[in-house]
């Protein structure tokens, strides 16, 4: 049985689940509103303030989505009470970001500077010039996000420039050494 599948799900003070033919959830809460299409497979049932899921059969794709599907409702029930973040720091000298409005303007080294609009439902804070915190209630949605301003300027091994997670940390690299 799995392990993760098997827990139930308990629903906060405050949040309603709606369970919809073909397995669409929809889940409602002081943050917003998240909603989308499980595996019709899988069973989600309600009962009172506590939601299950369980499979059909022990086949190795119901087990593997057994897990996925408790954890996707999960993640949506913890989205619209408390929402998720996810910081990013710049490091070099010259990086820095600035917002205007609902972009997110980076300058990283490049002749130009970089613009990222926000998602829909994503917003971008600013502390200082050099942290970024990206927030939302779709865990999916910050999580890409955040990999791809990442991405604008990865972090390098040897002086540890560019953006990473405040949680990351570099593998340095020695640099070469001159010939004696």
């Amino acid at each position: 049985m799995s392990r993760i599948g098997k827990m139930p799900i308990a629903i906060p003070a405050g949040v309603t689940v709606d369970i919809a033919e073909n397995n669409k959830v929809t889940v409602k809460g002081p943050k917003g509103t998240l909603e989308r299409v499980m595996v019709p497979e899988m069973e989600i049932k309600k009962d009172g303030e506590v939601i299950t899921v369980s499979r059909p059969n022990d086949l190795k794709r119901m087990k593997a989505l057994h897990g996925l599907t408790r954890t996707l409702l999960n993640n949506m029930v913890t989205g619209v009470t408390n929402g998720y973040e996810k910081v990013l720091e710049i490091n070099g000298v010259g990086y820095r970001a600035q917002k205007q409005g609902k972009k997110l303007v980076l300058s990283l080294g490049y002749s130009h500077p970089v613009e990222m609009e926000d998602p829909e439902g994503i917003e971008t804070v600013l502390e200082g010039q050099n942290k970024i915190t990206v927030k939302g209630i779709d865990k999916e949605k910050v999580g890409q996000y955040a990999a791809e301003i990442r991405d604008k300027r990865r972090p390098e091994p040897y002086k540890g420039k560019g953006i990473k997670y405040a949680d990351e940390t570099i593998r340095r690299k020695v640099g070469k050494t001159g010939k004696k």
